[in-house]
């Protein structure tokens, strides 16, 4: 869609509304898919055998292609059509995970996982570029980031719940199962109300050296990362490694700058939002995973939470997130700016995890988790759409999709760094305390309380890149409409 639609029929304008929705679950049917299966793996591992070590493929596998692919995705949308991308990666998406539900062997369930992370990639990469072209408005624009903010940090604690509910009712085979309504639904309403994008053209930007290079970094960054809590940091394996995916993206940065076409432009980073707006979302999505990732350890481990419990535990996250996301963001983002907005919602998330760092070994829901499950909700609720406009800010409407799947993959490569950190050092913390005679339930606690300490350190960091890097943004006025220069479309 292009600009026009700010200005057409009431109808045309509900249309775009509803293309909305239609890519918000989309993107929920990629998040939820995430969360609902760390819920079901005990149950898949008694089903199919794995062990501990292997366990950890399911969902590392979708993890690895994921997060390599991303960037990609977001390229190939702007240059062959992002409606055209999404609807591939739905149908990907939709065939491994028939694939995966009907899977009785490890190899065909960890094969099929891969596959569905390749799918997630090329739908998800595309959806933030196609709502900045359908929203040129700015006013519209940062509503509909907000709602699409929601659904990308909301959807988690969504999944906890919903896997909770299959696994325990049915078996682990429907978290699989239930994609497939909903993206046959998905893609047939997308082919009707999202419009058909040629793109810019294969010939503008195929870069075949360059896609090689940083897919194969990230993928094998992701790998490395995901793969260092079991070898360690220092083990020459993830040094070696680490040099290597390092060695490849520095020769993917040389040749962008020397490539005529090139996959990935470097001039977007010349926009120091759009740098600091990424950076910020790598330290602020590796520190939440103190709460999302060591809260759900935490209820299970020590509180003795099953699976629907720690769902419905997270569901006030959820709730929280929705209403300032969707609502309230929107209007801070509109009449303060995003900055602004953007720092007093980190500090919500901060204050979270302090609080959660002091939880004890005979905790209670009320006492010791409720608060910091708000706390961080109202942070996430204002900072991910803040973080999302201004990572937009500095792409034109042809390198929309590039930037949507650069956002995309610094949330992913922040949530696989927080996952290996935060998990490494719990476990060491833990074991150094069970050493020391300190019993189970109170040498686990010690390692999460670490890791929410150190998840706590990472938002702190993510607070000075904001403070420090970010552009400081005029407020618009009520009777004025901000500058162009500060919309989501050209901050260079």
């Amino acid at each position: 869609m292009t600009a026009e639609h700010a200005t057409t029929t009431p109808a045309a304008d509900d249309r775009r509304w509803l293309a909305l929705v239609v890519l918000c679950v989309g993107m929920l049917m990629i998040v939820l898919d995430v969360t609902v299966v760390n819920v079901a793996l005990p149950s898949v591992q008694d089903d199919l055998g794995f062990s501990q070590s292997n366990l950890a493929w399911v969902v590392n596998a979708y993890l690895i292609s994921f997060g390599g692919l991303l960037l990609l995705a977001g390229r190939l949308g702007d240059l062959i059509g992002r409606r055209r991308v999404f609807l591939i990666g739905l149908g990907i998406f939709t065939v491994a995970s028939l694939l995966c539900g009907v899977a009785q062997s490890q190899g065909l369930l960890i094969a099929a996982r891969f596959v569905q992370g390749v799918g997630g990639a090329m739908t998800s990469a595309v959806i933030l570029g196609m709502i900045v072209t359908m929203f040129p408005d700015p006013k519209e624009q940062a509503k509909a980031i907000g709602i699409y903010g929601f659904v990308a940090s909301a959807g988690g604690s969504i999944g906890l719940l919903a896997g909770g509910v299959l696994t325990e009712s049915i078996n682990w085979h429907w978290i699989f199962f239930i994609n497939l309504p909903i993206a046959i639904g998905t893609a047939l309403a997308a082919t009707r109300l999202i419009d058909a994008d040629e793109g810019i053209g294969i010939g503008r930007g195929a870069d075949v050296l360059g896609a090689v290079l940083v897919t194969g970094s990230l993928m094998l960054g992701v790998y490395t990362i995901v793969k260092a809590s079991e070898f360690g940091w220092g083990a020459t394996r993830t040094l070696g490694l680490g040099a290597v995916s390092l060695a490849l993206l520095a020769a993917f940065i040389v040749r962008q700058a020397r490539a005529a076409n090139p996959l990935m432009p470097l001039h977007i980073f010349r926009s120091r939002n759009v740098s600091g707006a990424n950076l910020v979302q790598v330290v602020v999505v590796a520190g939440m995973f103190g709460m999302f990732f060591m809260g759900t350890l935490y209820l299970e481990r020590v509180l003795g939470f099953d699976p629907l419990e720690i769902g419905f535990a997270f569901l006030p996250a959820t709730i929280v997130m929705g209403i300032f996301s969707a609502g309230l963001s929107a209007r801070l983002n509109e009449r303060y700016g995003a900055r602004v907005t953007l720092v007093p919602a980190l500090v919500f998330v901060l204050m979270g995890l302090v609080l959660f760092a002091r939880a004890p070994v005979d905790g209670t829901y009320l006492a010791d988790v409720l608060a910091p499950v708000i706390l961080v909700g109202i942070g996430a609720g204002l900072a991910f759409p803040s973080l999302m406009t201004l990572a937009m800010s500095g792409a034109t409407p042809a390198d929309a999709g590039l930037a949507s799947g650069l956002v995309n993959t610094t949330a992913q490569v922040g949530g696989a760094l927080g996952l290996a950190v935060l998990a490494t050092l719990a476990t060491s913390r833990t074991g150094d305390l069970l050493a020391s005679g300190e019993g189970t339930a109170s040498a686990l606690t010690g390692g999460y309380r670490l890791a929410f300490l150190v998840g706590a350190g990472l938002v702190v960091a993510g607070i000075g890149i904001a403070l420090t890097v970010l552009r400081s943004e005029r407020a618009p006025q009520a009777d004025a409409r901000p500058a162009r220069s500060e919309l989501a479309y050209n901050e260079c």
